[in-house]
């Protein structure tokens, strides 16, 4: 007999073969969860499944958090992959699919990127959400259409969406100042930033507690200005998740540095953009005083190593601002894979390159990035951990694979950091459904198959 896709009134009991609670792997654990989609106690010491406790197979962990995602970069993988270049040169390739994506395309494709977000044990996506517009720029008779088609498409996948709806006025920034939009980036901008909080302030209505938080992001010092109203968008946007793109590229800061005198983490310090619900993404090329401003003020970093070594983009200084005091999450940004178990060993292979020296973290500290710390960017510090009150979203990763076979199971946890892919994930749950049973996703079973024809939709 099939679980249903909804819980019963009850709720419903999984039984965990092996479980992490956050500083162990503990076998044989039941977890109750409730009609709420929370989870109501955790019980280990259990060797067999209780009566009507769905079986998970392997070491569960909880859902999760790609904190960092520009779904249309789906279409990307492979094409990006011919020829040389540089971030600038990619760039281009990508606005060439941000020109031809409609509501209609963007749903499909963002659909089959959650799903196989999901099959990757994601549970929680970031959207990091600036292609507003028709590509002249002209609005949707729905101002939100495209954002809508994100909300949707997560809703299909099954997964959680933070949709960070992102202001865009600026094309550049060079020593002289800020570039208009010209071309693809036509469709980006609202205008103005009074005009990009009227739209913002509809789509919140869409934010339901639950499967939807709505925050808000400045694409980066490159499209932002000063005379836009630094303070002003920290004032609309204060108790929501706020992101920005910092420090991707040297070429930002030379300049921000020539136009401002400072670098892009000082200006925004000056505006008292920093503070705990703001995320920095990438934070490639800091300075000894940037990371001191980052961790002083509690704001988080979101690392995206696949993404950084995919553009050679650089290493940034992940272990640095950890230690200064900023949270750690992890983000598939430009989908060159999606795979959250790759993103945290990568994190800390990259500094094992850079430095010459091992362990900078824990099996531990890379699932905390890659789960709780990730949670909190996105807006839910309450997620990304087993224990009651807890929403029920967890991952199970097999532990019988040709990846992750061997290990005494007190080791589970890092033979699935430092092994284990998203091919190994074989159940996922949210909020106490069943998404993934035994590799497969419920909804969209044939997930390659909705990415391929999504992808074809865009780019032939």
């Amino acid at each position: 007999m099939r679980e249903p896709l909804t819980p019963s009134s009850g709720g419903r009991t999984f039984w965990a073969e092996y479980a992490w609670l956050g500083d162990r792997v503990e076998p044989g654990v039941v977890l109750d969860t409730g009609s709420d989609g929370l989870i109501r106690t955790v019980r280990p010491g259990s060797d067999t499944p209780p009566p009507g406790a769905v079986p998970l197979r392997g070491l569960t962990l909880p859902g999760l958090a790609n904190a960092h995602s520009h779904a249309f970069h789906r279409a990307l993988r492979g094409t990006v992959q011919t020829g040389s270049g540089t971030f600038w040169t990619w760039r281009e390739v990508m606005y060439g699919v941000a020109a031809r994506l409609t509501p209609d395309t963007y749903h499909a494709l963002a659909r089959a990127a959650y799903a196989e977000m999901a099959l990757a044990g994601i549970t929680a996506v970031g959207e990091f959400h600036y292609l507003h517009h028709g590509p002249d720029g002209t609005p949707y008779a729905d101002p939100n259409a495209m954002g809508e088609a994100l909300i949707e498409a997560a809703r299909d996948a099954g997964i959680r969406i933070t949709l960070l709806d992102t202001v865009y006025l600026h094309g550049g920034l060079t020593a002289e100042g800020h570039r208009p939009l010209e071309g693809p980036q036509i469709r980006f901008g609202d205008g103005s930033a009074d005009a990009w909080y009227e739209r913002w302030t509809r789509l919140r209505e869409r934010a339901d507690g639950d499967r939807v938080t709505v925050g808000a992001a400045v694409h980066s010092v490159r499209a932002f200005a000063e005379s836009d109203g630094y303070p002003a968008f920290a004032e609309r946007t204060d108790g929501v998740p706020v992101h920005v793109h910092l420090s991707e590229q040297p070429a930002e800061n030379e300049a921000c540095l020539a136009v401002h005198g400072v670098t892009p983490t000082a200006l925004l310090d000056r505006h008292g953009f920093w503070k705990p619900t703001t995320t920095a993404v990438h934070a490639t090329h800091l300075t000894d005083d940037d990371i001191r401003i980052l961790g002083g003020s509690g704001a988080g970093v979101c690392m995206c190593p696949t993404t950084e070594r995919d553009l050679a983009d650089g290493i940034g200084p992940a272990a640095a601002l950890q230690r200064a005091g900023s949270p750690l999450s992890l983000g598939s940004d430009s989908h060159a894979v999606i795979d959250l178990l790759e993103e945290a060993r990568a994190m800390e292979l990259d500094e094992r390159l850079r430095t010459r020296t091992r362990g900078h973290w824990t099996a531990a500290a890379l699932l905390r990035a890659a789960a709780g710390d990730g949670h909190a960017a996105l807006g839910r510090p309450g997620a990304g951990r087993l224990e009651p009150g807890a929403p029920a979203d967890f991952t199970t990763v097999a532990l019988d694979t040709v990846r992750t076979a061997g290990p005494v199971p007190r080791l589970a946890a890092e033979a699935v950091v430092f092994a284990g892919t998203a091919a190994d994930v074989r159940d996922v749950v949210v909020g106490g459904r069943t998404v993934v049973a035994g590799g497969v996703h419920r909804t969209v079973p044939d997930t390659a198959g909705e990415l391929a024809r999504a992808i074809a939709a865009v780019t032939r």
